[in-house]
């Protein structure tokens, strides 16, 4: 992850957006207190951040998600078919 000076970073926002976009790297933006730093990142890594910490945080959603696990380490599972977003 890169490190910028809000300064710099405002004169060549343009630049650091497609290279946030390009690399799918984040980028931090410091300023004088660091407090006040923020971090830049792609849209869509930063929508599947959320997704997983979304599932991370729905207890039923990861018992099922560990039990299909288990499941799948003691040869249990069965292939199926998927199915597409119209069935």
């Amino acid at each position: 992850m890169d490190t910028v000076t809000y300064s710099n970073f405002r004169r060549n926002l343009k630049a650091y957006m497609q290279k946030v976009n390009d690399d799918s790297d984040s980028l931090i933006v410091t300023t004088k207190e660091p407090d006040n730093s923020v971090v830049v990142m792609n849209k869509d890594d930063y929508d599947a951040m959320q997704e997983t910490m979304y599932i991370l945080s729905n207890h039923k959603l990861m018992d099922r998600i560990r039990e299909g696990d288990k499941q799948f380490a003691n040869d249990k599972g069965k292939p199926h078919q998927l199915l597409d977003d119209e069935q």
